[in-house]
């Protein structure tokens, strides 16, 4: 039986105290070993890793050179492997087992392969091994034997590493004026031909396709496209100088292989580098992560449109959840009777807050696109068909839809605030002759809004990592451009646009070669972490500097 001593110690709360305390530990710890494991495999991404050669014997006897990175060890018991038909002697332990990131995949059509600690007859790192970073297929590892151009060898030997670099150098800058020329001036050209495309269209659906207006567009159309050639005339020119130089190096089988500049980003040697030379090489990796477009399939190169189609879709649905969930909770607590029904919409916009968020894609996809978009299109931009104009998943209809998903928790937080304002407040207000709208926007309001800030945080931070309503209505795996350019009207809400959490699927599940691109996972969460929290961080400074403010009211 239960003494009474403990029946009061039951009674009083006091083990549900710590049962509380003892759950909210588990959650931090086990939240903090996500980060730890996320911090600690997204940022070891850009360290540049020895490069090994390793004496490796097959298993039918022949002795084999392999180059590659060490990326991950495999122990398993001897009765383990024995099982999994590996052939243990007797004095064997364990069977131990390195995955080496091998690279050069054009070659041996893979980037890696496991290898095991007891056939390898020696390894070492010499310093002549080099990692060249390349545009198409992954790392390359070997040794440079020469710099080539159209007349021959330029350069080899000795002298063969500056003069790499300088050509490398070179056409790292034939690339960005390429990249210039092709994404600025003739996609502007491009952009605006398609303006007076639609322009012409629009004027012959309306009946106001006059001569002094063809003229017009043929005028301006014809300079447009005189600019056209002469940018395509240079980024030929621009083309062939690219293509002029090459590398001549070996790979660990010993063939010759010629890898245009063209398809180049860097080339160095891990294996003689210093710790400050890593460290520069690291900072210089993650600000290509930070701010550059991705490649190779969204597994290399840079993050930035996603970056940036994140903060832009939370921003434009912050300015469009705020408002709206500030009225409805305004309305509940301050305008509507309280009765049956008023209890009946707040158990619904309660209810609300738990539906899978797949559904309200569904929903945005099938009112706010193929319904709203489709009657704007015929409406507004008849031009345009059959090509939707926002009859077609973007940026907007994202925006609305997660805008939808989250204004129950706006509603409910700003409802809160309201209900924790004394009603003595709106009482001395009314009192003094101030309408009640009055005492609502100049006393209410103002000394709600940190909760209304509040709400917005949590709409923020449930936001910003959705992606199954996002795959329905406007986030895609690679956006040719930005919403945000300098073509007018310089907003595009209605095309498409990239997202960190939807990237983190697509390269962690679709890519083709998930081990080189598991890494990037690590990283590109870790930065959804840290934009969710620079957001936060924002929100919640506006909004303790609110409470500060009218602190002394609420006293």
């Amino acid at each position: 039986m239960i003494s009474s001593k403990t029946n009061t110690w039951l009674q009083s709360g006091a083990p549900w105290i710590w049962f509380t305390a003892a759950a909210v530990s588990a959650s931090l710890i086990m939240i903090i070993g996500v980060l730890l494991l996320i911090t600690v495999r997204g940022i070891g991404h850009f360290w540049p890793a020895d490069v090994s050669s390793f004496n490796y014997q097959e298993t039918n006897g022949q002795l084999k050179t392999l180059y590659g990175e060490i990326i991950d060890t495999s122990e398993t018991p001897a009765a383990a492997a024995r099982i999994s038909g590996y052939n243990m002697a007797d004095n064997e332990e364990v069977l131990v087992q390195y995955q080496i990131k091998t690279g050069n995949r054009d070659v041996t059509g893979s980037d890696f392969r496991w290898i095991q600690e007891r056939n390898i007859k020696q390894q070492d790192t010499p310093p002549e091994l080099s990692v060249i970073e390349r545009r198409e297929w992954g790392n390359f590892y070997g040794t440079l034997l020469a710099v080539k151009d159209k007349s021959g060898v330029i350069a080899q030997g000795d002298a063969a590493w500056q003069a790499a670099q300088d050509k490398i150098t070179e056409t790292l800058d034939i690339h960005d004026e390429i990249s210039h020329l092709e994404k600025k001036e003739i996609g502007a050209i491009n952009y605006r031909l398609e303006q007076l495309r639609l322009k012409r269209r629009k004027l012959e659906i309306t009946g106001q396709l006059t001569e002094s207006a063809k003229t017009e567009i043929e005028t301006e159309k014809t300079g447009l496209n005189k600019r056209y050639q002469e940018l395509q005339t240079e980024l030929s020119k621009l083309y062939q100088q690219s293509r002029n130089a090459s590398l001549l190096v070996k790979t660990d089988s010993g063939a010759e292989i010629t890898i245009p500049l063209a398809k180049v980003v860097r080339l160095y040697k891990p294996n003689v580098m210093n710790v400050f030379g890593k460290i520069g090489h690291y900072f210089v990796k993650l600000g290509e992560f930070l701010t550059e477009e991705p490649r190779e399939a969204n597994t290399e190169g840079g993050i930035f449109p996603a970056i940036f189609g994140t903060v832009l879709m939370v921003l434009i649905m912050a300015v469009i959840v705020t408002p709206f969930g500030v009225i409805a909770a305004v309305y509940l607590r301050e305008y509507a009777k309280q009765g049956f029904m008023t209890r009946l919409i707040r158990i619904a916009v309660n209810n609300l807050a738990g539906v899978p968020s797949v559904v309200y894609g569904v929903f945005g996809l099938g009112f706010f696109v193929y319904i709203l978009g489709g009657n704007i299109d015929r409406l507004f931009y008849p031009e345009s068909a059959p090509a939707p104009m926002y009859g077609t998943p973007g940026i907007l209809w994202a925006s609305i839809t997660l805008a939808l998903l989250t204004l129950p928790v706006v509603i409910v937080a700003t409802e809160e605030g309201l209900a924790r304002i004394p009603k003595s407040i709106r009482e001395g207000s009314l009192a003094l002759g101030a309408t009640k709208f009055e005492t609502l926007k100049n006393t209410v309001l103002p000394m709600a809004s940190p909760a209304i800030m509040t709400g917005l945080i949590l709409a923020v931070a449930r936001a910003a990592g959705e992606v199954a309503p996002l795959m329905l209505v406007g986030v895609v795996k690679l956006a040719p451009t930005l919403p945000l350019d300098g073509n007018f009207p310089f907003l595009h809400m209605e095309r498409k646009f990239m997202h960190l959490g939807f990237h983190i699927y697509d390269v962690g599940f679709q890519s083709p070669n998930v081990e080189a691109a598991r890494p990037l996972v690590y990283a590109t969460a870790l930065l959804l972490v840290l934009v969710i929290i620079g957001l936060n961080l924002a929100a919640i400074i506006i909004r303790n500097n609110l409470r500060e403010k009218y602190r002394a009211l609420e006293g």
